[in-house]
């Protein structure tokens, strides 16, 4: 390599990791960042001593080299944390893992019968064509267990009836977990850790995933390299095939080499010259799922003692609510408070997105007391913080889509895309982190690894399974509208 730096486009997991890594390896990199503070959607916001961790980040992995370099990072600051996690349901909460005896308990004798009976008959004559997730679970697990314990929470994450979300993406995202084996892990524990939904315990740093950022953060300017807060990039120059300007907060850089981590569909729109039409077309049909937290100061006890609970009541739009003293008791700094956040899934234009921050803590604290959780004069002030392009979207475009932008990004030497937006994939950030990991390799090292094929489950089920998209006909997001408008 030459003496130029090498560019590192976002500070989330991902891209920190890149920059880490190269310090570690002795060349400087230069990370910009549009935000103002580093972590991405694994940061941690911090307000009046109350820390936010934005969508519940667990630090859990197979990836030996991600879980050994977390530990390099943090340290004794890396906390190993009892998993609690409840359904609240019918006005009811059921823990999950499921435990035989509290769903016997929980559900009664009548509701118990049902399920039984529904499991039953979906084991004796299940639906022969699987073409929705709403066909596929009812068929493992009979139509009643679909409909109290899938059904609802999925509707909320995506948007859409279940009905409109296929087989294959549920297949993936739930491999592992069955009646049977749900079952089994009821009565006698979930051993090893076998099926990843329903593990017992996870690392968690002491003020948040934020914290493990921040510390690599210090890290990377430790090994001489930089990082660049609200600094967003602007355009990326291309001449014969490489990246030979970045644009950012008005100051253009050189370098030799550029990892990215920004949204497909970003890179391809600053890109110039301008790419090819099919290319831009791709990019602008790419689609996302956003999110946004709703933190609560609470007035007296936890609300609850589980990380976070799943709720299941269609009557309300809060999919999640999460306790972030149970994270980590260092996250609430007033013992007489409670701090809970409440989790909307939604898209960027949407009624709930276009809420006012004053609006949203007035329907945040009206559904807390709607689901009995805590009336709503015991909410003290609130904070609603948005996270946009939480989650791609895989419809039923996207993977040629993304084929199309990947031929074009391939023809640029000296890019690389990482991590959860940087390659549109539903990665967490030990995932993120991997794609960073395999970049540097093929910078340094020259080894070639395809990093569209580090995948979100073969990191946990040692076995290669190409990603399945969630939509048989994904939804027109406002966002989308608005673009093509």
């Amino acid at each position: 390599m030459a003496d130029e730096p090498t560019l590192v486009l976002g500070a989330g997991p991902a891209g920190l990791t890149a920059a880490y890594v190269l310090g570690k390896a002795g060349h400087k990199a230069v990370v910009l960042e549009a935000d103002r503070q580093v972590g991405g959607l694994a940061k941690t916001v911090e307000i009046d001593g109350f820390r936010f961790d934005l969508g519940g980040h667990r630090f859990f992995t197979k990836a030996h080299e991600v879980e050994a370099l977390w530990h390099e990072i943090m340290g004794d600051e890396f906390l190993l944390r009892p998993r609690m996690s409840r359904i609240y349901w019918n006005g009811r909460f059921l823990d999950y893992p499921l435990r035989g005896p509290d769903v016997i308990r929980k559900l009664g004798p009548v509701e118990l019968t049902r399920c039984v009976g529904s499991y039953a008959k979906a084991a004796l004559s299940p639906k022969r064509q699987e073409d929705s997730l709403e066909d596929w679970v009812s068929n493992r697990f009979g139509r009643r267990l679909f409909e109290l314990f899938f059904k609802t929470y999925t509707e909320k994450v995506w948007g859409v009836p279940t009905s409109e979300i296929r087989a294959e993406w549920a297949a993936q995202r739930i491999k592992g977990l069955s009646f049977t084996s749900a079952a089994r892990a009821a009565f006698f524990g979930n051993r090893g850790n076998k099926v990843k939904t329903l593990i017992s315990e996870f690392h968690y740093p002491r003020y948040g995933p934020g914290q493990m950022w921040e510390a690599m953060a210090q890290r990377i300017e430790d090994e001489d390299g930089e990082i660049l807060l609200d600094t967003p990039v602007e355009l990326i120059e291309l001449e014969d095939g490489r990246v030979v300007g970045v644009e950012a907060a008005g100051c253009t850089y050189r370098p030799e080499a550029v990892i990215s981590s920004l949204p497909l569909r970003d890179v391809v729109a600053m890109t110039q010259p301008r790419p090819p039409a099919e290319v831009v077309a791709a990019a602008r049909g790419l689609r996302y799922r956003d999110f946004l937290t709703v933190a609560l100061v609470v007035s007296g006890d936890d609300l609850f003692p589980d990380n976070w609970i799943y709720i299941h009541e269609p009557s309300v739009r809060v999919g999640r609510i999460q306790n972030y003293r149970s994270w980590s008791p260092w996250m609430v700094p007033d013992p007489e408070k409670a701090c809970v956040g409440l989790e909307y899934f939604c898209f960027a234009g949407d009624d709930l997105w276009s809420m006012t921050d004053d609006e949203l803590v007035e329907f945040a604290s009206a559904e807390l007391e709607q689901l009995g959780l805590a009336r709503s004069g015991q909410v003290e002030r609130g904070f609603a913080i948005r996270v946009p392009k939480a989650y791609p979207i895989y419809d039923a475009d996207y993977a040629e889509r993304v084929a199309t932008i990947r031929a074009w990004l391939e023809t640029i030497e000296n890019l690389q895309q990482i991590g959860r937006n940087g390659l549109h994939r539903y990665n967490n950030s030990d995932h993120s982190m991997l794609t960073a990991l395999r970049a540097v390799d093929n910078l340094l090292a020259g080894v070639g690894h395809d990093l569209w094929a580090v995948n979100a489950e073969s990191a946990y089920h040692e076995e290669s399974v190409p990603a399945e998209h969630p939509y048989r006909n994904a939804p027109e997001t406002p966002e989308l509208q608005a673009s093509r408008g």
